[in-house]
């Protein structure tokens, strides 16, 4: 684009470009893909939305615009390689992380399709190295999210892997499946992103084929499409054409960068590589129906009822969300420094996949602003900017909020402190909570709601999506009451062991491979340890037996005390 043409653009769009890449300066446009000489306006507005990194020294994003299943604009922002030069195209290869998983999903339905598997069956059939938890894990569970399995990757680092320095293979995660002792719930009672789930589904394709997964998605989906650029990549030092590095920042780094590369080879739930211009093919397959059929596709777009009765807006690998009154279909993608987006409006036909090199690249917000340049005059009105009207609060209403709140689930932990003047929700920094008046907060985009306590009912904090989370006891222990806590911890779910210190006068977690890590007192005999909750428990005699650690997506994982302790 020449400068003319950014500068229309900028000033077409006001304060809705971008902000640069942060610690990268801006530089003059690559001439990577040059800009047709007739550009019309939504075009000149899609090239805005990446202006911010459509320079020689950035990292960037890969672009397709389709319409019936056919590119009607593609191009290249910024650069594939920042060592040799080299600018991003429709054509560069990215990892697209968890957009893997409408593929596995197809690769799953084709064998429905022959009879060779059902949604109904237990994963257990296929798959033997899963525990038997008592109830049937089935297959449409696993692709829904609603197993109750949990997180490969969660599991994995609690057990000390580290990212981007210990190859995991698909090996590794059903070892560690095959560890686990209890789910997360009940199958079918709540959804709960399990990224397992869709590494146990490839293994499901693989031993029901006798092909790979890379092997059979090329035979049956890429090839008959014609995604000649499109493979899972299950051999993470295999050279592959045509690639984009991928980036993270890095102060000392040359251009503020460093890489950074997913060194996994675990394929199902991530690990699809293709390009943006090979997705125009996949989105004409929703169309045709090619591979896998109107049934296939069908299947894919259903949402799966809870025991609840509530649903959920998760298919088959498939997001079923809307945007601004229309509905929309995708899935996005995070693995190391790749982010990835392909978005499909079906009822316009319109779909956008954004692929990028770099962590704050947002792929999601850059692919709806691209369909707002398209669709803006059939989408419903854009919400109005809403700006908290804070209000001037009482020193002691503010001190009133304070404490440590337990939500239902076992990681729901959260903190508020007073710094100042200022309340913060959290450990460390925190969120600010602006107070709205009537014991209402801003937080972010959120607004959490303060209950005092009555008649022996605790202080509730009301959590949009979360619900209450009770007020509890905080605790802050004196140093020598930390030293009970001094042990060797081991979880045969894990497979590992942490051993509790005391050092600078706290309680600090050493693992063999990870660096040292405090914990962080919060109720009675409660930390936060790297994000996580940890919960010790006591034996009849008020002994330390042991704890459980929970995260977001793994839950009350139990760690005996092996040694330590009076």
């Amino acid at each position: 684009m020449t400068r003319t043409l950014r500068a229309l653009a900028a000033l077409a769009l006001g304060s809705t470009v971008l902000a640069p890449f942060p610690g990268l300066a801006q530089a003059p446009a690559a001439a990577s893909a040059p800009v047709p000489a007739r550009t019309r306006v939504p075009e000149l507005r899609v090239d805005s939305v990446f202006a911010d990194v459509d320079g020689p020294t950035t990292p960037g994003c890969a672009l397709s615009v389709m319409r019936g299943g056919a590119p009607v604009y593609e191009r290249g922002y910024g650069m594939a390689n920042l060592e040799h030069g080299i600018p991003i195209t429709p054509h560069s290869v990215f990892h697209v992380a968890s957009v893997s998983k409408q593929f596995t999903a197809m690769a799953v339905e084709l064998l429905v399709n022959e009879g060779k598997v059902s949604w109904d069956d237990d994963v257990r059939t296929y798959v033997p190295e899963v525990p038997d938890f008592g109830t049937p894990l089935t297959l449409r569970h696993l692709v829904h999210h609603v197993s109750g399995i949990r997180d490969q990757w969660n599991l994995l680092g609690m057990a000390g892997w580290r990212w981007e320095a210990d190859v995991v293979t698909q090996g590794d995660v059903l070892d560690i499946t095959s560890r686990q002792t209890a789910l997360n719930f009940p199958p079918g009672e709540r959804y709960l992103y399990s990224n397992t789930g869709f590494t146990l589904l490839a293994v499901v394709v693989e031993r029901v084929s006798g092909k790979t997964l890379r092997e059979f998605a090329h035979e049956r989906i890429f090839a008959p499409l014609g995604m000649d650029a499109t493979h899972f990549h299950d051999d993470h030092e295999m050279i592959v054409r045509n690639r984009a590095w991928a980036y993270a920042p890095d102060p000392e780094g040359l251009f503020g960068l460093k890489g950074s590369i997913p060194d996994f080879d675990v394929v199902g739930a991530t690990s699809l590589f293709t390009t943006a211009h090979d997705l125009a093919a996949w989105d004409r397959n929703f169309i045709t129906g090619r591979v896998g059929g109107p049934g296939a596709l069908e299947r894919m777009q259903q949402r799966f009822v809870l025991s609840s009765g509530d649903s959920t807006a998760y298919g088959h690998g498939l997001t079923l969300g809307a945007h601004r009154g229309l509905r929309t279909v995708g899935h996005g993608g995070s693995d190391a420094g790749y982010r990835a987006q392909f978005l499909r409006f079906p009822d316009q036909d319109l779909t956008v996949a954004t692929l990028c090199n770099f962590p704050a690249a947002n792929p999601g917000a850059r692919a709806l602003r691209v369909a707002e340049a398209y669709l803006e005059d059939v989408m419903a009105p854009r919400p109005a900017a809403s700006v908290p009207q804070t209000v001037a609060v009482q020193a002691s209403e503010l001190a009133e909020v304070v404490g440590v709140y337990r939500g239902d689930l076992p990681d729901q932990v959260y903190m508020v402190r007073l710094e100042g003047d200022t309340l913060r929700l959290g450990f460390g920094g925190g969120q600010p909570l602006l107070p709205l008046g009537g014991r209402r907060f801003a937080s972010g985009s959120s607004v959490l709601t303060y209950h005092p306590g009555r008649g022996g009912v605790p202080a509730q904090l009301e959590m949009p999506g979360t619900g209450r989370a009770r007020r509890v006891d905080s605790w802050v222990p004196p140093e020598e009451a930390l030293r009970e806590f001094e042990g060797i911890y081991a979880s045969a779910e894990l497979g590992t062991e942490y051993r509790l210190v005391m050092e600078g006068g706290g309680l600090v977690a050493r693992h063999r491979k990870l660096d040292p890590a405090p914990l962080t007192p919060t109720f009675r005999d409660a930390f936060r340890l790297r994000g996580a909750s940890a919960v010790f428990t006591r034996d009849a005699s008020g002994r330390i037996e042991g704890f459980t650690i929970s995260d977001g997506r793994v839950w009350n994982v139990r760690f005996r005390r092996e040694a330590g302790g009076a």
